[in-house]
């Protein structure tokens, strides 16, 4: 049985320092916003009743995060090895230990979401795959390795406007 999991680079985040701090903008909020209504109107209610959301620490992540979780009537999970420049490896880890018994929605930073996406797509670790703020990638898999996932769908704000 196919596991599914979903990658999101947060919405638009103003500039800033530290990069932690950087908040989502205005209309990095209404990225999220239209986004989180894809989401709703294409996940399965038995994976949406299930599913899990993780969030990088960093301010706009965790905004992200938030405007996602009220609106399909979820919490989040802080999860501090998905910060922009975290390795993919303890993520992969992570998702083995973690990703097989539920959906997961894990909300991030580039370079981490495209490298994560590239790695379990195409299993090169020099690829990374386009994250627009505010895209979604969704993957399944039957185990959570480089070169295993299937990419089914992507989206981003532009699209969808």
């Amino acid at each position: 049985m196919n596991s599914v999991l979903w990658i999101m680079r947060h919405g638009q985040a103003a500039p800033g320092h530290p990069d932690s701090q950087r908040a989502l903008t205005e209309g990095g909020r209404q990225e999220v916003a239209r986004m989180t209504a894809w989401l709703a109107e294409t996940m399965d209610g038995a994976l949406l009743a299930r599913l899990q959301i993780a969030a990088s620490p960093y301010v706009r992540a965790q905004q992200t995060a938030t405007i996602v979780a009220d609106h399909l009537g979820k919490s989040v999970e802080t999860l501090n090895l998905i910060t922009p420049d975290d390795p993919v490896e303890p993520v992969l880890d992570w998702l083995q230990a973690n990703a097989m018994a539920s959906p997961w929605l894990l909300i991030s930073h580039m370079p981490l979401v495209g490298e994560l996406t590239g790695r379990l797509v195409e299993g090169d670790p020099r690829s990374s795959f386009p994250m627009p703020t505010a895209a979604i990638a969704a993957l399944e898999a039957e185990v959570w390795a480089a070169g295993c996932a299937r990419l089914h769908a992507f989206r981003h704000p532009a699209e969808l406007t």
